[in-house]
Formats: C-alpha cells, structure tokens, sequence
C-alpha cells in the first residue's frame, strides 16, 4: 500500500499581513510626498504667474502716462494674463482669472493710476505666508511698492486699496514673516495677497 503524502506550499497568515503592512507604510508615505511635491508645484506655478503678470502689465502700460482703465477683463483681454490661468476660456469671453490654487486673481489700476494692484486669493496658510514673504525686488528699481495680507478674500474693490480693512501692511519689503503670519489667518483657502507695484 502506498501511502500519500500531499505538500502544501504557501503563506502563512502572519506573512501576508506583514507585507500587506509594508504596502500600506509605503502607500501613505508616497501619496504624503505626492501631496508635498504638488504643494510646491503650486506654489511654484504661482510665483510664476505674479512675476508674469507684473511684467506683462508694466509691459503693456510703457507707452502710457499711467495705469489708468486697467483691470482685470482688460488685462485678460491684451494679454497680460496668461491663457492657463483662464481655466479653458478663451481671453475675448473670459472676465475672470484663477491663480495655481483656484483663486481669483484680480488686476486693477490704483486709485491714483500711477500704481497697480495683483491680487491672489483663495490660498492657504502655507501658500499666503510665502507668497507674500517672498523677494518680489525690494531694490528701487523692481516697481514693487508693498505687498499686504489678508485673512480673508479680498473683492475686486479691496485691490484698489491698501487700507481696507483687514488687510496687513508692512513697512519692509519683502514682508516679515511675523505680519504674513498674523494677517495670514484665514480658515482654509481663504488667505489673500496683495502686490502694489509702480
């Protein structure tokens, strides 16, 4: 009589939970450094389109005596805002603009006309402290002339001017970190920046 004789091979139970363990450690850990690397994407994305938008504004403006009409349709419309921050309209329709965080962006003539305000909102926290501290060109030649802060989104009037309250102001250029901080407090995305330039 022969006997039988069946081998198994396999995994144990515990084997299979200590790689679905591995798996899961590693899972969280990449989707934390894909959302990391996004952040600083965004925020990349954005310093890119102030600096564009500045430079196209004073471009579009040098022949004129000032900034007088500017805002943000006719921005939009001579080119001065970018196509990708039209969320897919096209720049003859479109009277709105988004910033890299899907905020509005705003652009508007000082009161004066001899400055324009650039206005960022729907940011967080993180995105309104360093875009607000960054080094915009504190040097004369730059044009930059303040930089404020808001805990709050600021409307298409409050571009117009720095102060309307709520808005944080500082004498320094870039903005210190402890006034981005503090006038950085809205809940969320609701953080605004505002860049005055001549």
């Amino acid at each position: 009589m022969k006997k039988f004789r069946s081998e198994q091979s396999g995994r144990s139970m515990v084997e299979m939970l200590g790689v679905l363990a591995i798996i899961g450690v590693l899972s969280v850990g990449g989707i934390a450094g894909y959302s990391k690397a996004m952040a600083k994407f965004k925020l990349s994305k954005a310093m890119d389109q102030v600096s564009n938008v500045v430079t196209n504004v004073r471009t579009l403006y040098s022949g004129q005596p000032n900034y007088s009409g500017l805002d943000t349709p006719i921005a939009i419309q001579m080119g001065a805002v970018g196509a990708e921050m039209l969320n897919g309209a096209k720049t003859t329709s479109a009277s709105v603009a988004y910033n890299a965080f899907n905020g509005k962006v705003f652009v508007k003539a000082g009161t004066s006309g001899q400055s324009f305000f650039v206005t960022f909102t729907g940011l967080g926290k993180e995105a309104c402290v360093a875009l607000s501290t960054a080094d915009w060109g504190s040097g004369s030649g730059s044009g930059l002339v303040s930089v404020s802060v808001a805990g709050t989104a600021a409307t298409a009037a409050a571009t117009a001017a720095l102060a309307t309250k709520g808005l944080t102001s500082d004498a320094t250029l870039p903005l210190a970190l402890s006034s981005a901080a503090g006038g950085c407090n809205g809940v969320g995305d609701t953080n605004t920046v505002v860049w005055e330039y001549y």
